[in-house]
């Protein structure tokens, strides 16, 4: 096989993956903050605990129960399975899946964290002047709290793209079809292939270092 095509797929499959996952991540993780921001209820706390708990759970743990959850014999699994007619694991959806779960906290966070910083009385003023919910929303709220936004999006997409063990666990390492940038570093370093491995090291570090460089000068405006 061509060189360069061995280079390329992962970082192609990495970054479609990450692209994906990051457009559920940001509906998502926006709406769940969105509806936690500035609330407090009963076992508000353990729900919250539930949404970060990712963060901190070790890959294989994550793997291991998106196997259970998402597997052939799982519930969601062969709810998938029935719809599609086919498995969802060790396929590029499972890696979005794993993506998707590993960078939620981060985006939910952030999020959180820039509607908490407007002040309420902006938002009831728009109301009192006849402004629906999704009008305060999308003209108030997003805009002042776009950098909060911005800095969970660029967290959430280096995450996907760093993500490794509950991806490989879930969906595997597939040559042209699951075979990621960590996943396709793992297999580089098992082999023997060091100059392989770097190529890629570098490639994901560069990534990485121009998103969060560009973040930084962002922020700094």
């Amino acid at each position: 096989m061509n060189l360069t095509i061995d280079f390329w797929e992962p970082v192609l499959l990495s970054l479609k993956v990450s692209a994906v996952s990051l457009v559920i991540v940001c509906i998502f993780g926006t709406a769940a903050a969105r509806m936690m921001a500035n609330k407090r209820f009963r076992g508000f706390a353990v729900v919250e605990t539930i949404m970060i708990l990712p963060l901190v759970l070790p890959p294989t743990v994550i793997g291991f129960l998106l196997i259970i959850i998402f597997g052939r014999s799982g519930a969601g699994g062969i709810f998938i399975e029935r719809i599609f007619n086919h498995p969802i694991m060790f396929t590029w959806w499972a890696g979005v899946i794993a993506s998707v779960v590993v960078a939620f906290p981060l985006m939910y966070q952030s999020a959180r964290t820039g509607f908490e910083s407007i002040d309420e009385d902006i938002e009831n003023a728009a109301r009192v002047e006849g402004a629906g919910e999704w009008k305060v929303f999308t003209s108030i709220t997003l805009p002042l709290s776009v950098k909060s936004l911005i800095a969970g999006i660029t967290l959430s997409f280096a995450r996907g793209l760093g993500e490794f063990g509950a991806t490989l666990m879930f969906a595997g390492n597939i040559p042209g079809e699951t075979q990621t940038v960590p996943t396709a570093i793992y297999i580089a370093m098992e082999s023997g292939n060091e100059a392989q491995a770097w190529s890629w090291v570098l490639m994901i570090v560069l990534i990485s270092f121009t998103l969060l460089l560009l973040l930084r000068v962002y922020n700094k405006e």
